[in-house]
């Protein structure tokens, strides 16, 4: 799981490294017309004082992060633009009078902080007009006539309907651009997750790292796959019917759930394979059929986002005969006793198969998802789409706007807590600022603001990130105050720091930051004279920014992660046995066989559980050391519950294979006897007691494998008369021994969960 490496020196260069991706340069392009506009006006004009204004709300309402359909965008960024003229408008009224502007600043900001409660967007919004009050009370805002008013709040509306008018006239061209983005980024990560899967048996040093990245990008495919039915469903349940290009999407999107699927069963039959010596036999032909199928997948990332074919998939054609046929020698071999036929000769065989078996379906798969790009493309009416299953995504309950409030105005709410304690810093800030006089407070205001998160890691790791950042884009604006004292030059140079500072917002926060606040030193100085001094002044109140929002997470009403963690890992407990029992019902009851689209809910439920329970554990990591605990336990249940989610997929996979014709009589009371076993692992952490002893788990495992060597034996001497024949025996070999093997794995996750457990409990 990815644990962030904390030694002092790692960490810190850890967070400026870029994230993989390329830069966003369309939006440092975006960013240079929407601010380019209002200061060149206000040049020309020769009232730059007064485009501030203007060029503040264009910046902020661009700054709104929105990743979905069209119609979000604009509802996000005309709520922007409302927002940061009412908050202009409102600190005008109240700048006046100390009295008034403490206690509005405290609505304001509380008010701002539960805005989280309905999502992202909404917290995006209330944080830049969070900003804008901030930065208005203590800067542009005074109410000395109306007149002046009414045209400061129209230059406020007007920079923000600039940045709505520039960014909304671009996306409606191509309304359908963010569905495709989001469909052909859920196939980039499906692709790297897949050619994470190839690299499993290459370096076994390196085992705990490659599982780390392999379940973080497990965890990425997760988010885009949520991503992309959010964006669908926004896109077209409005409709009363998708679309041709709406139904071709949303097969793609659900064939993405599919693959993620058997890379996940997959990865588990490699594990099991990579343990005998018959898999060094086959392994490079398997690494090459994965790494063909992973570019595969990029090409068709790449087809649906430039519009284009996606190219022939001969190299993965020609790869998948080789393995097929190195499998038959293999298999010949084998049983014309060059090599020992051992009855685990023939289960490393099975396994081998089943590997193939899953490899040549996947290849069939994206074979098939290709045919669907490419109709996609050229807008051909496909007659397997219309005999498909393409309902739209199951949709929530509707709640009415004040249930979320109701339900989170309470003590007890993580969100509650965080929006109070907000209002109170940034309150604080702002009277200290206004009562010393400090020149330029405000930015003590605005780094609290901005530092302040929900938990203790964040607010550390982000103000680090903003204090460092500052420090050296303060340096930075120093020196080119210093050295360049052309205006134009300033505001060119400006412009190339916004460009460069938004083109890599998404890969680096840290860059971002340096950038950032260099250029609002250059931009300050274009406003009005400040020269260097600006710089440092910046600098010192970052500091004291940082500190407070510190002191404000740690000492008010912290809610430590190890007080909660309990709670969440019950909860992806559950989350992973309800999955469970979902998919072993299936086996006990084949005939019925009705329950595939609980089985596929209940999944995207336990890997939700399983993302939230990550990143709980990711919080604890960054909280300090005297209120953490031990660590290395709650490293070992995640991996754990991580391992039982994969075996648990690769029996759902299986299931396509299982007719239940032959049926081992001691898998339903193994079965009960796990599901006993996880009440009791959730029960012991949600009443913090030690759970109960582990029952006898192997003695049901012992009577399953005696049953799967009795089969193998007969299976052995069958091949003896007839090996080409489809029998009863190997029909049953082929259905029962992935199923006793995933189940030996299974119980084995299960004892290290109980042992983990009664340590934490300790």
């Amino acid at each position: 799981m990815p644990f962030t490496d904390k030694r002092p020196l790692s960490w810190l260069l850890q967070q400026f490294q870029l994230q993989p991706g390329k830069p966003a340069i369309f939006s440092g392009l975006r960013s240079l017309f929407i601010l380019g506009v209002p200061i060149g006006v206000g040049m020309i004009t020769g009232h730059t004082a007064a485009s501030a204004i203007a060029t503040m709300a264009a910046w902020f309402v661009g700054m709104v992060n929105v990743d979905g359909a069209y119609r979000q965008r604009a509802t996000a960024m005309i709520a922007a633009t409302i927002g940061v003229t009412m908050m202009f408008l409102i600190a005008s009224l109240v700048s006046s009078h100390l009295w008034l502007a403490v206690p509005t600043t405290f609505l304001v900001i509380f008010i701002a902080g539960l805005a989280s409660l309905y999502g992202n967007v909404a917290a995006s919004v209330s944080l830049v007009t969070s900003i804008m009050f901030v930065i208005s009370l203590a800067r542009f805002a005074s109410f000395s006539n109306l007149s002046t008013l009414i045209e400061q709040c129209a230059l406020c509306l007007a920079g923000g309907t600039w940045t709505t008018v520039l960014s909304l006239g671009v996306w409606v061209v191509r309304p359908y651009v963010p569905a495709m983005q989001i469909v052909a980024n859920c196939y980039l990560s499906l692709s790297k997750f897949l050619d994470l899967a190839s690299q499993r048996g290459l370096n076994p040093k390196a085992r705990q790292e490659w599982a780390r990245q392999f379940l973080q990008a497990q965890d990425m495919v997760f988010q885009n796959l949520t991503s992309a039915r959010s964006v669908w469903t926004t896109i077209w349940t409005r409709q009363k019917g998708a679309n041709l290009r709406g139904n071709y999407l949303l097969v793609l999107i659900e064939d993405v759930n599919q693959i993620v699927n058997s890379v996940v069963a997959l990865s588990e039959l490699m594990a099991i394979a990579s343990e005998h010596q018959l898999f060094s036999r086959l392994q490079k032909e398997i690494q090459q059929v994965i790494e063909q199928l992973a570019i595969a997948l990029q090409m068709l990332s790449e087809a649906i986002i430039k519009g284009k074919n996606p190219p022939h998939l001969g190299d993965l054609d020609r790869s998948i005969e080789a393995l097929e046929h190195q499998g038959q020698v293999l298999r010949s071999q084998v049983l014309s006793q060059k090599i020992n036929p051992q009855t685990d000769d023939y289960s490393d065989l099975v396994n081998l198969g089943k590997i193939t078996a899953s490899l040549t379906k996947l290849a069939e798969q994206i074979h098939t998802d290709a045919e669907i790009v490419k109709d996609l493309i050229e807008g051909k009416q496909r007659s397997s789409i219309a005999q498909r299953d393409i309902s739209p995504p199951a949709q929530p309950e509707r709640s009415t706007i004040f249930d979320p409030l109701r339900n989170n105005f309470t003590f007890d709410s993580v969100l509650f807590r965080h929006a109070l304690r907000l209002a109170l810093i940034t309150t604080f800030a702002e009277l200290v600022a206004s009562v010393l006089q400090l020149p330029r407070g405000y930015w003590i205001t605005l780094t609290a603001l901005v530092a302040l998160k929900p938990n203790f890691g964040g607010t550390s790791e982000t103000t680090v990130q903003r204090v460092i950042g500052t420090i050296l884009g303060g340096i930075i604006g120093i020196t080119l105050v210093l050295l360049v004292k052309n205006p134009l030059a300033i505001a060119v140079c400006f412009l190339v720091l916004v460009f460069v500072a938004m083109s890599v917002r998404s890969l680096s926060y840290s860059i971002f930051t340096i950038l950032l606040t260099a250029a609002i030193i250059l931009l300050l100085n274009i406003i009005s004279a400040g020269g260097w001094k600006v710089g440092v002044l910046r600098i010192f109140d970052s500091l004291a920014g940082g500190v407070l929002a510190l002191l404000g997470s740690y000492l008010l009403f912290p809610r430590w992660e190890r007080q909660q963690l309990p709670a969440q890992l019950e909860k992806t407990i559950r989350a992973n046995l309800a999955y469970f029992q979902q998919v072993i019902a299936n086996y006990l009851h084949p005939q019925h066989n009705l329950f595939a689209d609980s089985i596929n809910m209940l999944r995207h439920q336990a890997a939700l559980e399983n993302a939230n329970a990550n990143a709980a554990a990711q919080r604890l990591f960054s909280e300090p050391r005297h209120v953490q605990g031990e660590i290395e336990p709650v490293m070992t249940l995640m991996v754990y519950i991580r391992g039982f989610f994969s075996s648990v997929t690769t029996l759902a996979e299986h299931l396509r294979e299982f007719s239940g014709e032959y049926q081992f009589t001691e898998l339903k009371q193994l079965t009960d006897t796990i599901v006993q076993v996880l009440e009791n692992l959730a029960d012991a952490l949600r009443q913090g007691q030690p759970p109960q002893p582990l029952p006898a788990l192997d003695s049901y495992l012992e009577a399953i494998h005696n049953k799967i060597e009795q089969l193998h034996t007969a299976r052995l001497s069958e091949i003896a008369i007839n090996s080409h024949t489809l029998t009863p025996t190997l029909q049953a070999v082929r259905e029962q021994t992935p199923l006793s093997t995933e189940l030996d794995r299974i119980v084995n996750e299960i004892k290290v969960m109980h042992c983990v457990i009664a340590r934490l409990q300790e």
